[in-house]
């Protein structure tokens, strides 16, 4: 039996809750997952996986063999790319998950940057807005938006990414006056559902001060870019991040409204389980995106 193929099959078993995730994962068959894990609980003498239709749960010894192996596994990995890594040769798979707005506009030219640099480093990238489960998704890195509580991740603070409001020179040619943020309920307003609440309040700062304004927007999105292509179009006021409206901004196609009122920043993190940062991959890729993140205009520290 091979030991370390049957361990590595148990791992992620458990990790995705399946066989058939695991062998998705590990390039192998259902059954040929299935044979590794029985042959290991015949290794064993002991049961390990509880069975029950499709879903698989460890039983305490797995429990106990998984806290062992996992992290074992995960330190083998780590070593053999760092042996490899001191030959100037960073390789192996980087599975990556963005906030799609984020990761469109600047993390695949990042990461195209990164292989440029390392090509030997084959790249995942996923994107999608829903937070992910970095262990079941068999993630190395995943950028997050908004305050964390998962304790079991090591979380990088990049930065605050910044929203402003902004409208189109048609569209403030043509509408009403925009003296001062009351005046917002008189206008067609286009928002994304991060910033509005369920009750229909976009909270405002002014320095220091809060200020509560109730919308009835004409558009209310949760994809960014079409905030930002109904903004271009003059359709009304909207808030934006800062990062995706920069080059509009400077070339005029749009212009700020209210300048002294933005949006609550939004914190932007990186993030990744414990064992991951041992390989030489994870931890090149985590300095690379941290120094190229933190030049962006829109997101700042503090």
């Amino acid at each position: 039996m091979d030991l370390t193929a049957a361990l590595r099959a148990f791992v992620r078993t458990i990790e995705t809750g399946s066989m058939t995730a695991a062998a998705r994962d590990l390039k192998l068959s259902q059954p040929a997952v299935s044979k590794l894990v029985r042959n290991l609980e015949t290794h064993t003498r002991t049961k390990l996986l509880e069975r029950n239709g499709r879903a698989v749960h460890p039983t305490e010894a797995g429990r106990r063999l998984y806290a062992g192996s996992g992290t074992a596994l995960a330190t083998i990995d780590g070593t053999l790319e760092s042996i490899r890594s001191e030959q100037g040769d960073i390789s192996g798979p980087l599975r990556l998950h963005c906030p799609v707005c984020l990761g469109e506009t600047y993390l695949c030219g990042i990461v195209a940057a990164f292989q440029k640099e390392h090509p030997n480093v084959a790249v995942q990238l996923t994107l999608e807005n829903q937070p992910p489960d970095l262990l079941k998704q068999n993630l190395d890195v995943a950028f997050r938006m908004g305050e964390l509580d998962d304790q079991g991740l090591i979380q990088t603070r990049i930065g605050l990414i910044t929203r402003i409001l902004v409208a189109s020179p048609e569209y403030i040619e043509r509408a009403a006056p925009l003296t001062d943020v009351s005046s917002l309920r008189d206008h067609d307003t286009i928002v994304t559902d991060a910033v509005l609440s369920p009750s229909g309040i976009l909270k405002l700062k002014r320095g220091r001060k809060s200020v509560d304004v109730a919308l009835d927007p004409i558009l209310k999105t949760n994809n960014a870019h079409v905030l930002v292509e109904a903004l271009r179009r003059g359709q009304g006021v909207g808030t934006a991040q800062t990062l995706l409206v920069s080059d509009d901004l400077a070339e005029g196609r749009l212009v700020r409204v209210l300048p002294d009122y933005e949006v609550a920043a939004t914190p932007l993190h990186l993030t990744y389980l414990p064992t991951r940062y041992m390989r030489p991959a994870v931890r090149s890729f985590a300095d690379f995106s941290l120094q190229a993140l933190r030049k962006v205009d829109g997101i700042v520290q503090g």
